[in-house]
């Protein structure tokens, strides 16, 4: 499996690129601020063929460059339906006071071809299979992306899920502090130990060393069973 990622824009929100390896399709994952660049370099560089675009929730460093990513490749863009609002109006995420512009006023808009996540879907592209969680908390459309349990090697994309010692905050709209420990809960912990954490920020880490250090997980317990919804 080839992963390749970089931090972009002054958010410093990961993007990253997937694929069976070089010379093949791929799947790019949270094009932020000023991405395409960084997109387009790790393009050449392992000559591949965007598949699709696949967005972890609506907050706009997150989105920034979904858009003219996707036009410019002619590919798809996937999201959960309850964070497709922020595609177009991504202050909606944020907390700007009155009268504030998001930006100086700058517009976004919706790629040509949108498609909606749902909770325990298999995403089925560039010869990958991929399994969507919906993990409410950060955004009420936040989801992740994870390799099926049997596949070679375990990878989780929890974009503002779970990072290197912290969680997602919270504070913003449509945040919820208990609902984020329920899909901490229900998503993360089951997983083996060994499942490598590439997240929205930061360096990647482990199930494992999160289980063990993170504060924020501290006395949180596996979710007894499924929960989908809000």
């Amino acid at each position: 499996m080839l992963v390749a990622g970089f931090p972009a824009g002054s958010f410093a929100a990961n993007c990253y690129l997937l694929a069976t390896g070089p010379g093949t399709e791929c799947l790019i994952i949270d094009p932020g601020q000023d991405a395409e660049r960084g997109i387009d370099e790790i393009i050449e560089r392992y000559r591949l063929r965007p598949a699709a675009v696949l967005v972890t929730h609506g907050h706009i460093d997150h989105i920034w460059s979904v858009a003219p990513v996707c036009g410019a490749k002619d590919i798809p863009a996937y999201i959960h339906p309850a964070d497709r609002a922020l595609l177009t109006d991504p202050a909606r995420g944020l907390s700007l006071g009155p009268g504030q512009q998001l930006f100086g006023g700058i517009t976004f808009s919706e790629p040509d071809d949108v498609l909606e996540l749902t909770d325990g879907m298999t995403i089925q592209l560039a010869g990958i299979d991929l399994i969507v969680d919906h993990a409410p908390g950060h955004t009420p459309g936040s989801v992740t992306f994870r390799l099926p349990e049997d596949a070679q090697e375990g990878i989780i994309f929890t974009g503002d899920l779970l990072f290197a010692g912290s969680i997602g905050r919270t504070d913003l709209p449509g945040g919820d502090y208990e609902t984020i420990l329920t899909s901490l809960a229900r998503v993360c912990l089951p997983l083996p130990d060994e499942t490598v954490v590439l997240s929205g920020h930061g360096p990647r880490t482990t199930i494992g060393a999160e289980r063990a250090h993170n504060p924020f997980l501290t006395g949180i317990g596996r979710a007894a069973g499924p929960v989908t919804g809000l």
